[in-house]
């Protein structure tokens, strides 16, 4: 099988999640990967979510196989050295405020002039330009608050949920992949170097495309969920007898409802004038699925699972991570791998494997994420940095 970026480097000059999100399935596509860092390292080696783990596992998700040299931007011979191992590189991928990029000489044009065909990959919470470009966002802020998608989830009856860590910046990562991808293939084809913008902000809106779709038209903000009340009963979140949740959805018709009128007991229901036609059972759905949720009450998720599947029904349990890890469906399609750490106190560990397949593609984790500043002297070999330059970068404070 062929390695589909064997050949390209990769610079990544970002911190957090998204970014280097995206950079870290680029080496799992074969890419080499080099992560430049501060010599206290990205900030998200230091936040394992009040977890009580020495290893930090999300940091290995989001940076495993890549190569690590630490570099103090804000000296300039660090900014110099960037910008020396950025001129080898096919893709530069940065996550840096667009001042920090002007004052150690990032920018796309400064770039672009010492390499046309460069790809430049630019990554923030809104955009480089517009009022917003300066304002710092996280995915809490920028993909969920400010795309509107906040304000649409939870239950009518609270306030909207919590987004859960990382989520948006996962979604965002894709995007960001996917961009890259298109640029060096329009690359191939024109012989020039492509800049790729990808932000938090539209990849949450993009993520919730039917609701702004009718927005876009009516400018009125759509209806949270109210659960205990839903219009179509057999389209609604009931909670089971041993405090576990289950999703329905399935649309109002006919074939749906009397499948499950007969899998609840209630086959009465199928001729009652007020239930048996789509309209009317909208029309009575307030008093409906109060009904409904009673009798989900009455038994435990196991047994509900196993007659929603034989009734044909379409439905899925509130899953919790440990099953989740156990799905044999997931395990059949290959979505964990395992990491195989240098560090005896690690060992082996289970991660998630890149999110898609393709046949005949060499995809794969790469090995561990890198130790602070693992691969500099590796890399300053490959630049051919001689030892008295190295020395003086090292007086300067460059690599800390």
């Amino acid at each position: 099988m062929t390695a589909p970026l064997a050949g390209i480097r990769v610079v990544e000059a970002a911190n957090w999640l998204a970014a280097p999100s995206a950079a870290a399935m680029m080496r799992d596509l074969g890419a080499d990967v080099i992560k430049v860092e501060p010599p206290e390292g990205d900030a998200w080696r230091h936040n394992v979510l009040g977890l009580d783990f020495e290893h930090n596992y999300p940091f290995e998700l989001d940076n495993r196989g890549k190569r690590s040299i630490a570099l103090a931007l804000d000296k300039p011979g660090g900014a110099a050295l960037l910008r020396r191992l950025v001129a080898t590189a096919d893709i530069f991928i940065t996550n840096l405020m667009q001042p920090r990029r002007e004052r150690y000489g990032l920018t796309v044009e400064e770039l672009r002039a010492a390499d046309p065909g460069l790809i430049y990959v630019s990554f923030s919470g809104y955009g480089t330009t517009g009022p917003d470009a300066g304002r710092p966002g996280f995915d809490y802020t920028a993909f969920w608050a400010r795309s509107g998608i906040w304000a649409l989830m939870g239950d009518v009856s609270g306030p909207p949920a919590m987004p859960r860590g990382g989520q948006g910046d996962h979604v965002t990562a894709l995007n960001l992949l996917a961009a890259t991808l298109v640029a060096l293939r329009l690359k191939e084809q024109t012989g020039e170097g492509q800049t790729v913008e990808v932000t938090l902000q539209r990849s949450g809106i993009w993520t919730i495309g039917v609701d702004v779709s009718v927005a876009a038209v009516t400018r009125q903000q759509p209806d949270r969920f109210d659960h205990l009340h839903m219009p179509n009963p057999i389209t609604n979140e009931y909670e089971t007898r041993d405090g576990r949740w289950l999703m329905l959805i399935m649309p109002a018709a006919d074939m749906y409802w009397q499948r499950f009128c007969r899998m609840i007991g209630r086959e009465e229901w199928i001729t009652d004038p007020r239930y048996a036609e789509t309209l009317t059972r909208r029309e009575h759905g307030a008093t409906l699925t109060p009904q409904v949720r009673e009798i989900f009450l009455q038994a435990d998720l196991a047994t509900w699972a196993e007659r929603l599947d034989e009734a044909g029904l379409i439905w899925g349990p509130a899953a919790e991570l440990p099953e989740v890890l156990e799905d044999p469906q997931l395990r059949e399609v290959g979505t964990f791998e395992t990491i195989r750490h240098p560090d005896p106190a690690v060992g082996a560990f289970e991660t998630l494997a890149t999110p898609f397949t393709v046949d005949g593609a060499d995809i794969g984790v790469r090995g561990p994420a890198p130790e602070i500043g693992q691969h500099t002297q590796e890399v300053l070999d490959e630049l051919s940095v001689d030892v008295e330059e190295i020395a003086d970068l090292a007086a300067e404070g460059v690599f800390g």
